[in-house]
């Protein structure tokens, strides 16, 4: 019963905060921060109908001094609500251009300035690419990507596709990972309590004098980090 409520009030929720996404877009289309007070105007209402607490320890993240490539796990559609927390200002996400014909949130998506990419036409993708990595260099904007690609479901993290890393090396800015807890198999939304998610981020990775040769490794280095923080993360909550 309680799973069914919640579930009807996230319905509810995600149509009234589209529309008035949408708005605030039509506002003033195309700016850099209008994902952050989206990620907010969709996070908030949504972690207090599914009573998730949220503990954030991102300093390195909103601290940060200048563009960056921000990586993270990706591990169900309750992502968008989970990072709607700790989106930091002037950042835009990377996401299918297929987004773009979902009622309210994909034309939100577009006029927030997000990046859309066809990732089956390659000289379409690689021109927005070029264009983010333009982004990066002059527009004091950071890029928010979910490296695997594709939702993991809680299990172990995916192999890394390239574009995150080739975009950080070609404008030469830091990447900053966050994590989250494997929070997908532990929510209980049929409980009062549906549980605890621990979100991380870790320091920056400078990019500057690195090569093409050396995405391998950044890729790797990486990886390896993120791997390391979730499962301290999960031990803490278990132990908790």
């Amino acid at each position: 019963m309680l799973f069914a409520l919640r579930m009807s009030l996230m319905g509810l929720h995600f149509i009234l905060a589209g529309v008035l996404g949408v708005i605030l877009g039509v506002c003033r289309p195309f700016n850099p921060d209008n994902s952050r007070l989206c990620a907010r105007l969709y996070a908030v209402p949504a972690m207090w109908i599914l009573r998730l607490r949220v503990k954030a320890e991102v300093d390195t993240l909103m601290n940060k001094a200048h563009s960056s490539v921000i990586i993270a796990n990706h591990q169900s559609n309750y992502d968008l609500f989970v990072f709607g927390n700790v989106v930091p200002r002037r950042t835009v996400c990377i996401g299918k251009k297929s987004l773009k014909w979902v009622p309210l949130f994909g034309q939100l998506f577009w006029l927030a300035g997000n990046v859309l990419i066809d990732r089956g036409n390659a000289i379409k993708a690689r021109k927005s690419m070029l264009t983010t990595t333009h982004t990066l260099q002059h527009e004091d904007t950071s890029i928010w990507v979910f490296p695997e690609g594709t939702r993991n479901l809680g299990e172990e993290l995916l192999p890394f596709k390239k574009g995150a890393f080739q975009m950080a090396i070609a404008a030469g800015v830091p990447i900053i990972p966050v994590c989250v807890s494997t929070y997908i198999k532990h929510m209980q939304l049929n409980r009062w309590r549906s549980g605890d998610i621990l979100i991380r981020s870790l320091p920056a990775i400078p990019t500057t004098g690195l090569s093409m040769d050396d995405m391998p490794r950044l890729i790797a280095q990486c990886r390896e980090q993120m791997r390391e923080c979730i499962e301290t993360m999960d031990r803490q909550l278990q132990i908790g």
